[in-house]
C-alpha cells in the first residue's frame, strides 16, 4: 500500500480540528440570523464580532475595517470593481502585474473591455515586480495599483511595503490613487501587516489557512469608499449585502487566531522541509529549473520545471502513487495553455508545460518528503523514456 501525501496546500487546506469545533455550534443550536434583534440573532452577531476581531488582529487592522465575503475571489472583485466604480471620476487607469491570480487578472481584462486602461507589469526571471516599473507606470489618470503580496504558483514575495510607501507619497502630494494587494496566499504563511504595507485594500481567503471554503474577507482602510457589488441588504456596514455565513465566519476567525499563534514555528518547519526537498531533488533529477527567486519566497512553496515531460502527465503519475501536487493555480484547472505565471519568467513552452507546484502544509512530515523523493525520480524517468526529445538528447 502506498502513502497518501497531500502537497497541494496552496490550492486548499484541510479544516483544522479546532476550527471545525469552533464552527459546529453555529450549525446547530446557535443558528440565529445575525441581523435579528432577539437573543438568537444577537448570539450570532457576537460570533461575527469576535471573528472580525480575530481576523483584524492577524493583519494588524481595526475590526471595522474587515468586510466578510464568500472568499478571495469576491474580495478581489469587491476591492477592484468597488474602488474604481466609487472613484472613477479620478481616472480610468489601473496598474497590476502579469502574475496576478485570475481573480485579479480576469477582472482587469473585463474592465479593459468596458473602457478602463490596464498596465500589466512584467516580473522578469525572478518572478518579482520591480518598484521602478510601478513608479514609471503611474499616469495622471492612474486610480488603482493592484499587486499581490505573494504569488500563488511560485511563492515569490512582492515589494508591497515599497509600493505602499510610494502610494502614500503620491497621496501626500494630492494624487487620488489607491493600493490593493491580494494577500490570499501570504496570510498565515508570513507576517502580513496592513499598516506596514500601507495598502488601502487587502484580500484574504479562509480555506488557505485551515478553515472551510466559502468565506473570506476584504480589509478596507478607514475612509476608503467602495461601491458595493452585492446589493440587497445592509450587512457589513453597507459594503456587502447578504445574510452572513455565521458558522464559516466563526471558523475563519478561529483559523486566524491559530495562524497568529503558530506563524513563526510553522513557517520555520515548512521552510526546512521544503529546503530538504529542493536540496535533494536537484541531486536525484537532472534537467530541472527552479521557478522564482528562491531567497524571497513563501516558506511552503516549491515550483520546479522538469524538461522532457508534460506537467499534467507527471501530476497524474504521482496521483496514482498517492501524491497530490498541481501544475499551477487550482482556479485555472482545465486550461490547456501553459501557466502565464511561468511564461512571465521567460520560460519556453517546454519548461512552462513541465512545471509542477509542490505546496506543503502543517500536516506534512519529513516522511512525506522522503516518500516524494523516492517516487518523483522514478516517475520522471518513466515519463522521459516516452519522450522523443529526451531520447534524442540521451543519444547525443
Amino acid at each position: 500500500m502506498f502513502r497518501r501525501v497531500y502537497l497541494d496546500n496552496s490550492a486548499t487546506t484541510p479544516v483544522d480540528k479546532e476550527v471545525f469545533e469552533a464552527m459546529l455550534p453555529f450549525l446547530t443550536e446557535k443558528f440565529g440570523n445575525a441581523s435579528s434583534i432577539h437573543f438568537f440573532g444577537q448570539e450570532a452577531r457576537a460570533a461575527i464580532d469576535k471573528a472580525r476581531h480575530q481576523v483584524a488582529e492577524l493583519i494588524n487592522a481595526r475590526p471595522n475595517e474587515i468586510v466578510f465575503t464568500s472568499g478571495g475571489t469576491e474580495a478581489n472583485n469587491l476591492a477592484i470593481r468597488g474602488l474604481i466604480e466609487a472613484n472613477e471620476k479620478y481616472g480610468k487607469h489601473i496598474i497590476t502585474s502579469e502574475i496576478e491570480h485570475s481573480a485579479v487578472r480576469e477582472v482587469c481584462l473585463d474592465l479593459e473591455k468596458r473602457g478602463w486602461e490596464v498596465t500589466f507589469l512584467p516580473v522578469y526571471d525572478d518572478g518579482i515586480v520591480k518598484i521602478e516599473d510601478v513608479k514609471n507606470a503611474v499616469r495622471e489618470d492612474t486610480i488603482l495599483i493592484s499587486i499581490m503580496t505573494a504569488n500563488n504558483e511560485i511563492g515569490t514575495i512582492q515589494p508591497v511595503e515599497e509600493i505602499g510607501r510610494f502610494v502614500r507619497e503620491l497621496k501626500e502630494n494630492g494624487k487620488k490613487i489607491w493600493f490593493h494587494t491580494d494577500a490570499v496566499q501570504a496570510v498565515g504563511k508570513i507576517p502580513v501587516d496592513a499598516e506596514e504595507i500601507g495598502c488601502d485594500l487587502l484580500s484574504i481567503s479562509a480555506h488557505k489557512i485551515y478553515a472551510p471554503k466559502g468565506v473570506g474577507a476584504l480589509y478596507v482602510r478607514r475612509g476608503v469608499r467602495l461601491h458595493k457589488q452585492n446589493i440587497g441588504g445592509h450587512q457589513e456596514r453597507e459594503r456587502r449585502g447578504g445574510t452572513e455565513n455565521v458558522p464559516y465566519i466563526a471558523a475563519f476567525g478561529k483559523a486566524c487566531e491559530l495562524a497568529k499563534e503558530n506563524l513563526a514555528g510553522d513557517a520555520a518547519r515548512l521552510a526546512e522541509l521544503r529546503n530538504k526537498f529542493e536540496n535533494e531533488v536537484g541531486e536525484k533529477i537532472s534537467d530541472l529549473v527552479f521557478n522564482g527567486k528562491r531567497e524571497r519566497r513563501l516558506p511552503n512553496i516549491s515550483n520546479i520545471s522538469f524538461r522532457f515531460i508534460e506537467g499534467e502527465g507527471l501530476l497524474i503519475n504521482l496521483d496514482m502513487q498517492g501524491i497530490a501536487v498541481s501544475t499551477g493555480s487550482a482556479c485555472s484547472s482545465g486550461s490547456l495553455e501553459p501557466s502565464p505565471v511561468i511564461r512571465s519568467l521567460g520560460r519556453d513552452d517546454e519548461l512552462a508545460r513541465g512545471a509542477i507546484r509542490f505546496s506543503l502544509g502543517k500536516e506534512n512530515t519529513a516522511e512525506d518528503v522522503e516518500y516524494l523523493l523516492e517516487i518523483l525520480p522514478k516517475a520522471i524517468e518513466n515519463l522521459r523514456k516516452l519522450s522523443p526529445t529526451y531520447s534524442k538528447q540521451a543519444t547525443k
